[in-house]
């Protein structure tokens, strides 16, 4: 609602509400108006009932009549006076009682808008504190923001690097595929090749080894053969080892006994028969056997 409504207003809302008979409210005037605030429409609304009082009190103001209607007509308007002072001040006790307790329950507002200032204060410091920490969040997520933005930029580089890499991949594979493809042929070239070259050798393998085959029967038929004679030969080694050992026993008997006779001999006296030189050589000959 609007607040400094003229009193001109007020006054005139005052009358119309006395007008139809009722007696003039805050609420009703202010019902009148449509408008203007409890505190404003009271204060005016009382300056309306003083005035009111003075009007009541215009009677002197009366034209010049008979002495008999004057003065009833004065008895009568001082009645009416009277009673309408009783009724305004009835009214203004009443509106004063409405005004107390509108000005309670203004100052109660008063007190719970201080209450509510004193708590959007310290919501407003909250606020604050909070757009503080949001700024602060912010500078951090556009610095965030900027180094993501350098690594999506180093990125999309490398990206590039890597589409002209791949293109140049591409090509080196398809130079290596075709090298694949030229020496896939080459091999199957050299694999004929070889294949024939193979048979060839297989075939003169096989000659060879028919050619082996001969030689080796008649190799086998020399190798009985030859096999045959070293028997013999064997055989005649054998006869003629043991023929040694009998001779190297038969000598061996026979140094025996020479060495017997030999020491009998170099028993005997010097003058028994056996002349110097004979037991020189006896002597030797038994040191050679020793």
């Amino acid at each position: 609602m609007a607040i400094g409504v003229p009193e001109t207003d007020v006054f005139a809302a005052a009358d119309a509400v006395l007008a139809r008979g009722e007696r003039p409210t805050v609420e009703r005037v202010r019902q009148e108006l449509g408008r203007g605030s409890p505190a404003r429409v009271g204060g005016l609304l009382d300056q309306w009932w003083m005035r009111l009082t003075e009007r009541l009190n215009g009677e002197t103001r009366l034209p010049a009549l008979p002495s008999e209607v004057s003065q009833a007509f004065v008895a009568i308007w001082q009645q009416a006076t009277h009673l309408a002072q009783g009724a305004a001040e009835q009214a203004l006790a009443e509106q004063r009682q409405v005004l107390a307790a509108e000005r309670e329950q203004l100052a109660a507002l008063e007190d719970q808008a201080r209450q509510d200032a004193a708590q959007y204060r310290q919501l407003a410091a909250e606020a604050m504190a909070g757009r503080q920490a949001a700024e602060t969040r912010l500078a951090d997520l556009e610095l965030l923001l900027a180094q993501r933005m350098a690594q999506i930029e180093d990125l999309r580089q490398q990206r590039e690097e890597l589409v002209r890499e791949r293109g140049e991949a591409q090509l080196h594979a398809q130079g290596l595929q075709q090298q694949v493809q030229d020496l896939a042929l080459k091999l199957e070239q050299d694999r004929v090749d070889h294949a024939t070259y193979v048979r060839g050798v297989e075939e003169r393998a096989y000659r060879e080894i028919d050619r082996a085959r001969e030689e080796s029967k008649s190799r086998a038929v020399q190798l009985k053969a030859a096999s045959r004679q070293l028997d013999d030969l064997q055989r005649r080694l054998e006869a003629l080892h043991n023929g040694l050992s009998e001779a190297q026993q038969q000598a061996a008997a026979q140094q025996a006994r020479a060495d017997t006779l030999a020491q009998q001999l170099l028993q005997r006296p010097a003058g028994a028969g056996v002349k110097p030189k004979m037991r020189k050589r006896i002597t030797s000959a038994s040191k050679r056997s020793s």
